[in-house]
């Protein structure tokens, strides 16, 4: 039933792409605006608490759901998943930039493109060169493949029902929502405890990742970028994601850029060759044979269990 509504789901979203800021960030965004105001006060336990009343609620919400709903009907149940999934799930909820830099910089339109970045990354670029521009983009495409799909299977897959995907996807929210809308000081202890429970969400999703883009690329390169630069990144999931799939590329990410009129140092991730603008086309397929390497194992192990005597 789960492989069955992964594919639906991924099919679907390719043919009818969800507005994912109406149906997805929108509520959420209500949601933990609302949970902030109402019960936080300033302290790490709360903090907890309002992380909890979030992401608990939402998770819980959805694994009673689906228990209802598959004890009405086993068909309700699959109808719930995959609705969930379409929600949650898709190569297309941010692929749309990545797509629309590309074309801009192949036809020579830096200043949109770097307006392109800017919106993607919640940045300013105006300095950025277009290799610059094309390097940002693999690494923000890598990323987002990592929060979008390979993140929200895998805990689909391990937590009953869609109450997974679910999960990740609202703990992946928070980290994004309150880095950037709670500056104050008094607010320092919910964006940290957002953090850190994403990365312990995230520890073994982003190693998967970095071991299926080392599979379906370069995996003496991935592998070695893995073990030696991952580290060395502010954020350990990330800087896995990152390294690995630079190294599965043959391509040199990380390195300082220009952002909002300053330079920021950055480490070096991946190995190889500088990014081009035609560099980021090998994305492309490094993505799509990742996600069909990924339906390829759910399906074998669909087999052993349930179809293997």
């Amino acid at each position: 039933m789960k492989l069955l509504a992964i594919v639906l789901a991924l099919l679907i979203e390719q043919v009818r792409p969800l507005a994912v800021a109406r149906w997805v960030h929108a509520p959420l965004r209500s949601v933990a605006d609302a949970c902030s105001h109402r019960f936080y006060a300033g302290r790490t336990g709360s903090a907890a608490f309002v992380w909890l009343a979030c992401v608990g609620s939402m998770t819980l919400a959805t694994l009673v759901l689906n228990g209802v709903l598959g004890a009405v009907h086993p068909v309700l149940a699959v109808l719930f998943n995959l609705l969930v999934l379409y929600l949650t799930l898709g190569f297309r909820h941010e692929s749309h930039y990545f797509t629309d830099i590309h074309l801009a910089l192949g036809m020579g339109e830096l200043d949109r493109a770097r307006q392109l970045l800017g919106q993607w990354r919640g940045e300013s670029y105006p300095d950025a060169t277009d290799d610059e521009v094309a390097r940002l983009a693999v690494e923000e495409a890598l990323l987002a493949a990592h929060r979008n799909v390979f993140g929200v299977i895998f805990w689909f897959v391990v937590l009953p029902g869609p109450a997974g995907a679910v999960m990740y996807r609202c703990a992946d929210f928070l980290v994004r929502r309150w880095r950037t809308t709670l500056s104050s000081v008094e607010h320092a202890a919910l964006d940290r405890f957002s953090r850190r429970a994403f990365a312990l969400i995230d520890w073994a999703p982003a190693r998967l990742t970095g071991i299926t883009f080392a599979i379906v690329g370069n995996f003496e390169d991935a592998i070695l970028c893995w073990r030696t630069q991952a580290a060395k990144w502010a954020d350990s999931s990330s800087g896995i994601v990152l390294a690995s799939g630079g190294g599965a590329l043959g391509l040199r990410l990380g390195l300082p850029i220009r952002q909002s009129g300053q330079l920021v140092e950055r480490p070096e991730l991946g190995a190889g060759e500088d990014v081009r603008v035609e560099s980021m086309q090998g994305v492309i397929g490094l993505l799509w044979r990742a996600l069909l390497m990924c339906v390829l194992v759910l399906t074998l192990m669909y087999v052993v269990v349930w179809v293997a005597p």
